[in-house]
């Protein structure tokens, strides 16, 4: 099948598929036109990497899952190694968006919202940008 067909039986758009295969997530075979031929492995592997994806795996953590599907010997502990991992990395980035939830929900209990200039929401950003240059000057 060609790249359309595989793009719309796995749910991968052509382009992605054409990004998978660069970075050798998919090998595609040519026909003798030289255009990609796909058949239905390859469009389960399209559809593995998907979901890999949906839930969040980087393409470095999707493409060591991959070899471990494909690896009919792997030992499942190595799997779940793999995403224990990534529950812990969604974990952390979770309690870091709720602290910036916190912070920007403080900040806006404190801005009046109305026709006056002073906003608390922008002179925290600017008291942030100016923290940051502060550290970055070296001493005199």
């Amino acid at each position: 099948m060609n790249i359309g067909d595989a793009a719309k039986r796995s749910g991968v758009s052509a382009k992605m598929i054409r990004y998978y295969e660069e970075i050798g997530l998919i090998k595609a075979s040519r026909r003798a036109n030289g255009y990609r031929d796909y058949d239905e492995s390859d469009v389960s592997v399209l559809q593995f990497i998907r979901r890999t994806r949906d839930l969040g795996f980087s393409l470095d953590e999707a493409s060591s899952l991959l070899a471990l599907w494909r690896d009919r010997k792997r030992p499942s502990r190595e799997v779940k190694r793999l995403a224990s991992q990534h529950i812990e990395d969604l974990e952390r980035r979770m309690r870091e968006m709720r602290a910036v939830v916190r912070t920007l929900k403080t900040l806006a209990d404190h801005c009046h919202g109305d026709e006056r200039s002073d906003c608390p929401i922008l002179d925290d950003f600017a008291a942030a940008t100016m923290k940051k240059s502060a550290r970055k000057r070296p001493p005199a």
